[in-house]
């Protein structure tokens, strides 16, 4: 079982929201509008993405990263490295 399990719900229909907003962003551009409107709406895109991201990342932290602490060793060094190289890329973007 993933950490995010419990959250499922919630990230599927924040992502269901944000392909929303991009497929209304394809349309602004077919319907030449302004374009600091349409970099406001990427923006706003890439804002809630980041979002989602943060709520997988802190389940990660809970669940996965926890639980491989408890069991120590190669395991906990492991889950430690992928969430540093997740946050590394996070913050890059």
């Amino acid at each position: 079982m993933h950490g995010y399990s419990g959250d499922k719900a919630k990230i599927v229909a924040r992502l269901r929201r944000i392909e929303g907003q991009v497929r209304a962003i394809e349309q602004m551009v077919e319907d030449d509008k302004y374009c600091i409107d349409i970099l406001t709406q990427i923006s706003a895109s890439s804002s809630a993405l980041k979002s989602v991201a943060l709520l997988l990342l802190d389940d990660h932290l809970g669940h996965c990263v926890r639980q491989a602490s408890v069991e120590g060793g190669a395991v906990a060094d492991e889950k430690l490295s992928e969430a540093s190289t997740a946050i590394a890329r996070l913050v890059k973007s």
